[in-house]
């Protein structure tokens, strides 16, 4: 990698456009950049590795922190611009840092995101623009140098005080450095991954002895006593032996089980022998009990049966009489039913008799029948006159009809008469509203376009009433902040010029004894200098600037509101004075000095005038409406009339023809109704005699039939009863008994007869009667003895069930702890091989006799590397008297691998590189930098790094020892490399012609080139 040239612009303290040539100054091959302390010469480097990877090195990244210029103006934007060779190619990187820039509306600034640009030279296309990504620059870029930004920042640009620290440090800060540089962290992730891995293991180890435990706790549940004969073995979760153990404690438990079962089935079986006997001597019990009470009830039933024989015999004679009875019921039911038809008939009778009137009262059936005949006839007779009344009716609803018709025509023609009287004069008003409208609407519209105009010159009016204001306010605003700015600025340049008069006080006050001076790199401070009165320090000095820097900022922002109020104002006054279109008041209020009290008076009568047009104008649809339809009441009140008179004379004819039609029927119904009031009321009595009549001589004729049925049924009644054997029919009478009596006495008879048949053959029985002749039975002493013999037994089956059970469980918990413990044989195995090699790496390992972890051992293998590299140049630095050595020695109780020894060839011995003087530790660093650029290098492919920049340190070296560096920093370019020096030491100016220097000044650093005592910038 060979760096061509950079560009900056407003980077740092570089407040305009900056460019270095580095082409130029690596023509010699080493070249020197110097300037006074706080100029800018970091801020080179710093714009090198932004450009490369768009971050500056270590804490100056850190955030709250800018890049940009404070000195730089506000429209000039941070830019850094690098063009190097890389990999074979000519590239350019341009890149530009988050800032804020000014609002290109409005005031105030905006914050400008962060931008890149990559571009790549060809001899035939010449620039062309790669990429504008940040994640793709930053991959090509890093794919092609192979390193880093920290890697970056210890390789080329090589901060000797950093190294300086390195030789001085302990091996854990050795460990840190070293790590970023070569990125082991994949090693030291293979230690994280084997260290989870041991912690999955165990975890996985510990959960399979838990459950293994789990189980033996089951099976000392289950085993019941044979468990507290052996206890569990006491190994806790994750030791080697509890597996074993709890194998073999759960085969003493299954067999302790075992012998418990086999006792249980002995005393079962004793159990169900006497269980069995004693079922026995229950069930003979049991039967001569029920021989004796059977027979002993059969007793008892026999003498019941002799008790209900004479209730027998009464059952048996009143049946008997009731089945002869049985054969004269039909005749009885005859004559019952002859009676009833009798009585019936004759009620029916005399309450006909008593509606008839009293000349026939006594008549008979034919006399009866010949008034009923003349009724019906005289009624036949009335059917004309009948007619002759509907009609009547018919004609006085017509009539009435006909007299309502009439009143409503009237109505009608008088309403439509006074109506039209009115007409002509709603016609006219209607007609004067629709030109009233049409007026309206004219002037609606002329007042529009006046109230526009009038209300933007009214806001107009408001709105310069307003900035008025504020511009007043503005420029008092404006006026205080340019006093308080021309202040802040006096005060601030008053004390730049007092601290740069005492700055070499303030420089003195960081010196130490033994320390080397920054800016001459002398140890020895005889006559440091001593800060005079009101001597100002940089904090001060930074806070004025800060105040000064509000101050101006403040300044700007009030003279751009005050600009921007007052283009407003122009504007405003503008419009508020526009010639008015209207006329009168409007005309006064039109000029340049109208008031928003004028302005408001002519927008509110233009308002209520355009309101009052519009409400007028907006009743012209209603008007026409209301015209068309009292032009479509009027044709149709017209019409009315006419209708209602065409009817009334209709009307007089037809009353008259019912009239007549009336008249002639009225005359015929005069003699049809006789004494009734209508003929209908007539027909109705003569109806009702010719029923009376009617129902009469039908009474007469039942009563007649009745009485001979009756005569024949008492006939036939007295032969039956004679028949059936009964003296009377009222004795045959009282025999009778319904079929369900007569059902229950036979019951009854059956039933005795039943009982006295089972009660015999229960007498007959030999084993009945031989039971009596023994002694009482004793089923509860037998059923009591059965009981125990039961709950023997129970209790001997359910021992016996717990014990298989118990045996079972066992048998199926051991399987499962046996199988468990088989499962976990390969994750022990697992373990135990993880452990060993996690112990390993972590350096905890009894087999890691130096405790280096993986990572430690890698990089001290890259140290070893590091340390030869760095030899070569310390024997030259040192005139062949120093070597530097890697050391994987333990120190203390700390673990080994990093330690860096330095062997004096002068003594022949090898001591710590802390014991090397400020000279000696100078060049040992460079060397020990320059050997970790060359590993670091060729680690990262052979990418070849043509420019590299060591920053001071110098200071601290005799005139020879600074010729011996110098001579292998000029080495360098047999590799083609440009080295570029940072430094004060005076004598380095002497000696390296080619020169860039960063100059200090008021508005801003600059760099200047030099080469051969020529001077560019």
């Amino acid at each position: 990698m060979r760096l061509h040239r950079l560009t900056l612009t407003a980077f740092g303290p570089f407040g305009a456009t900056q460019e270095v040539d580095f082409d130029a100054l690596s023509s010699a091959g080493l070249f020197l950049l110097h300037g006074p302390t706080g100029a800018g010469k970091t801020s080179v480097l710093d714009a090198v590795c932004f450009g490369l990877y768009g971050a500056v090195p270590g804490a100056r990244q850190s955030p709250g922190t800018s890049l940009r210029s404070d000195h730089a103006p506000v429209d000039l934007p941070t830019e850094v611009r690098l063009e190097l060779t890389v990999g074979g190619r000519r590239l350019e990187v341009t890149r530009r840092p988050a800032q804020p820039r000014p609002r290109k509306r409005g005031g105030g600034f905006t914050t400008e995101k962060a931008q890149s640009l990559l571009r790549e030279y060809g001899a035939e296309k010449g620039w062309q623009a790669l990429s504008r990504s940040h994640q793709e620059i930053g991959e090509e870029i890093g794919r092609l140098i192979g390193m880093s930004r920290d890697q970056f920042c210890q390789v080329v640009l090589l901060p000797q005080g950093d190294f300086a620290r390195f030789l001085r440090a302990d091996a854990e800060a050795r460990g840190k450095l070293l790590g970023r540089l070569f990125d082991t962290r994949r090693f030291a992730a293979v230690e994280d991954h084997l260290a989870e891995l041991r912690r999955r293991a165990e975890a996985q180890v510990r959960t399979g002895d838990e459950h293994i435990l789990a189980l033996a706790q089951r099976i000392a549940q289950a085993a019941g006593p044979a468990a507290r004969e052996s206890p569990l073995p006491e190994d806790r979760p994750g030791e080697p032996g509890l597996a074993e153990g709890v194998l073999q404690w759960a085969a003493v438990a299954r067999g302790g089980a075992g012998e418990r079962l086999d006792v249980a089935r002995c005393a079962l079986s004793a159990a169900e022998a006497r269980n069995n006997a004693a079922r026995d001597a229950l069930d003979a019990e049991r039967e001569l009990a029920r021989l004796q009470q059977r027979y002993a009830e059969t007793r008892r039933r026999a003498a019941g049966l002799e008790e209900r024989r004479l209730e027998r015999d009464r059952c048996h004679e009143q049946l008997t009489r009731a089945r002869k009875a049985d054969l004269v019921a039909p005749a009885l039911d005859l004559r019952e039913e002859a009676e009833r038809a009798h009585r019936a008939a004759s009620e029916a009778r005399e309450r006909s008799r008593a509606e008839l009137p009293p000349e026939l009262a006594d008549a008979g059936v034919e006399q009866l029948a010949g008034a009923e005949r003349n009724l019906r006839s005289d009624l036949g007779a009335l059917e004309a006159a009948r007619r002759a009344e509907r009609r009547s009716r018919q004609i006085d609803a017509e009539r009435a009809g006909i007299e309502r018709q009439s009143r409503a025509d009237d109505e009608l023609i008088q309403e439509a008469a006074d109506w039209l009287a009115g007409w002509d004069g709603i016609h006219r008003e209607l007609r004067e509203r629709i030109e009233g409208a049409q007026e309206a609407a004219t002037r609606a519209e002329q007042l529009a376009g006046r109230l526009d105009p009038a209300r933007r010159r009214l806001d107009a009016a408001r709105r310069r009433d307003a900035l008025v204001v504020r511009e007043g306010t503005a420029e008092d605003s404006l006026t205080a902040a340019r006093e308080h700015a021309l202040a802040a600025h006096e005060t601030w340049l008053g004390l730049r010029e007092r601290r740069l008069r005492d700055i070499a006080a303030e420089l003195a006050e960081g010196l130490a004894d033994g320390v080397a001076c920054t800016v001459c790199g002398s140890a020895d401070h005889p006559e440091p200098a001593r800060p005079g009165d009101g001597h100002v320090d940089r904090a001060t000095e930074e806070a004025a600037l800060a105040a000064h820097r509000r101050a101006e900022q403040y300044r700007a922002e009030a003279e751009r509101e005050l600009g921007v109020l007052r283009e407003r104002l122009a504007a405003a006054r503008a419009e508020a004075s526009g010639e008015p279109e209207g006329e009168g008041t409007v005309q006064a209020a039109g000029r340049g000095s109208a008031s928003v009290a004028e302005l408001e008076a002519v927008v509110t009568g233009l308002t209520r005038e355009h309101a009052e047009a519009h409400r007028l104008a907006a009743g012209m649809h209603g008007a026409r409406e209301a015209l068309a339809a009292a032009e479509r009441e009027h044709l149709g009140r017209l019409d009315v009339r006419q209708q209602a008179e065409r009817r009334a004379a209709a009307r007089t004819s037809q009353r008259e023809a019912l009239e007549r039609e009336q008249a002639a029927l009225e005359a015929e119904l005069v003699t049809a109704r006789g004494a009734s009031g209508s003929v209908a009321a007539h027909a109705d009595l003569l109806e009702r005699r010719v029923s009376l009549l009617a129902d009469a001589a039908d009474s007469l004729r039942a009563e007649q039939s009745a009485a001979q049925r009756r005569k024949e049924a008492d006939g036939t009644l007295a032969d039956a009863a004679f028949r059936a054997g009964f003296d009377t029919p009222q004795a045959a009478a009282s025999a009778l008994v319904d079929a369900t009596a007569q059902r229950e006495l036979q019951h009854r008879i059956d039933a005795w007869q039943a009982e006295a048949a089972a009660v015999a053959d229960r007498l007959a029985e030999e084993d009945a009667r031989a039971a009596a002749a023994q002694p009482p039975a004793t089923p509860d002493a037998a059923q009591s003895a059965y009981d125990a013999s039961g709950r023997l037994l129970r209790d001997s089956a359910a021992a016996l069930a717990a014990a298989q059970e118990r045996c079972t469980e066992l048998g199926r918990l051991s399987r499962q702890t046996a199988d468990e413990v088989r499962r976990m044989g390969p994750l022990r195995q697992e373990h135990e091989r993880v452990s060993r090699l996690a112990g390993l790496t972590a350096g905890t390992s009894a087999d890691n006799e130096r405790k280096m972890r993986l990572e430690a051992y890698v990089l001290a293998a890259r140290l070893e590397q590091v340390a030869a590299a760095a030899t070569a140049r310390l024997q030259r630095m040192s005139s062949g008297r120093y070597t530097l050595v890697h050391s994987d020695a333990r120190s203390g109780g700390r673990r080994a691998g990093l330690g860096l020894h330095v062997v004096d060839s002068w003594t022949g011995r090898e001591r710590d590189t802390a014991t090397l003087s400020g000279g000696e530790t100078f060049f040992a660093s460079l060397a020990l930098a320059l050997g970790l650029a060359d590993v670091v290098t060729d680690e990262a492919g052979g990418v070849r790094l043509d420019t590299l920049f060591i920053d001071e340190g110098f200071g601290s070296l005799d005139e020879q020892t600074l010729d011996d560096v110098l001579d292998v920093l000029d080495s360098l370019r047999e590799r083609d490399r440009s080295v570029g020096i940072v430094s004060h030491v005076a004598d380095l100016r002497r000696r390296i012609p080619a020169q860039l220097e960063v100059v200090k000044e008021r508005h801003g650093s600059a760099v200047r080139h030099r080469a051969a005592g020529m001077l560019s910038g």
